[in-house]
């Protein structure tokens, strides 16, 4: 339409318009003589409004869907989170609680042997330092340790100090090749020498070759001069094979080590030899052997059949 000055009256007379039926359908209210109108554009139009929100709900609620996914997915990464949190504190717990456990049955062994000792955490393993078995701990010069120094754990004997720097050292554990540490036997004396052989049990050489030993026979450290490397008493292992005695002048033993070589933790350097030997104070008390249980064995009698006779005897 161009713009002319009928197409302006035209304007006004609609806006005039307007503003009047707008003016009577706000004073009418519920009786307003456009409320017909109204509901007439309402019947033709509503179709078409709902077609157009059928139409855009689906977007607004994939839109809707999307942002509440996100919110559950932040939900689930906390709860995973969360979970991992606890999974890691229930570990730390359970480790820190095994490593109390060590810590006690260190201090027992200790005090039962009387020894000063210096408790150390492994820190490291390998064979990094030049040995074959080796550990690192976080102890040192400053902490009081010296070279050829017994170390020991709650189960017994791991090994001897080699190496020491201002706060860490190096322990040769007992099963290493070239470990070799003097052992008697617990009650009978029987002194030997035992070396490592790695994974496998420790060789014990007895200086006595008919030395009376068997299976399950239990071995302690005899000690050396001055107490270095070893101090006495401290338990080493159990007889688990014994070679057949030949006639030679030694007989060869073998014995499964108390300590877990593969497991360290927590480990105790000996700063102070006990003043006495302890002998076999240190070695654990062995279980009880189970007392044999009775049995008692019953007879059915079947009907009709007289008794035993010495059933029969005692009713006379």
């Amino acid at each position: 339409m161009r713009d002319t000055r009928e197409s302006r009256l035209l304007l006004v007379l609609l806006v005039a318009i307007a503003f009047a039926l707008i003016t009577v359908d706000i004073r009418g209210g519920e009786d307003s003589p456009v409320d017909g109108a109204r509901r007439a554009a309402a019947t033709v139009f509503g179709p078409v409004e709902e077609g157009m929100s059928s139409a855009v709900d689906p977007v607004g609620n994939a839109i809707g869907a999307v942002r509440d996914s996100g919110e559950r997915h932040n939900r689930i990464a906390e709860l995973e989170r969360q979970n991992a949190a606890l999974k890691a504190k229930l570990g730390s717990d359970d480790r820190n609680r095994s490593r109390v456990r060590q810590l006690d049955g260190m201090l027992k062994t200790a005090g039962a042997g009387q020894y000063g000792i210096k408790g150390a955490e492994v820190i490291g393993i390998g064979a990094a330092q030049g040995f074959s078995w080796t550990v690192t701990i976080d102890a040192g010069a400053k902490d009081g340790i010296k070279r050829d120094m017994t170390v020991l754990n709650s189960d017994g004997l791991v090994g001897r100090v080699t190496t020491v720097g201002p706060s860490t050292a190096t322990v040769l554990l007992a099963n290493d090749p070239d470990f070799t540490v003097g052992t008697r036997m617990e009650k009978t004396d029987e002194l030997g020498f035992a070396t490592g052989q790695g994974d496998r049990p420790l060789s014990v050489q007895l200086l006595n070759g008919k030395a009376k030993v068997k299976k399950g026979d239990r071995l302690v450290t005899f000690g050396s001069r001055k107490d270095k490397p070893f101090v006495p008493g401290v338990p080493v292992g159990e007889v688990v094979r014994v070679d057949p005695s030949g006639g030679d002048l030694t007989r060869r033993v073998y014995v499964r080590p108390y300590a877990g070589f593969t497991r360290l933790d927590i480990v105790g350097v000996v700063v102070e030899a006990p003043r006495e030997d302890p002998r076999d104070t240190v070695l654990p008390k062995k279980p009880a052997k189970p007392k044999p249980t009775p049995t008692v064995t019953v007879t059915a009698t079947p009907p009709g059949q007289p008794p035993a006779d010495g059933a029969a005897a005692d009713e006379q």
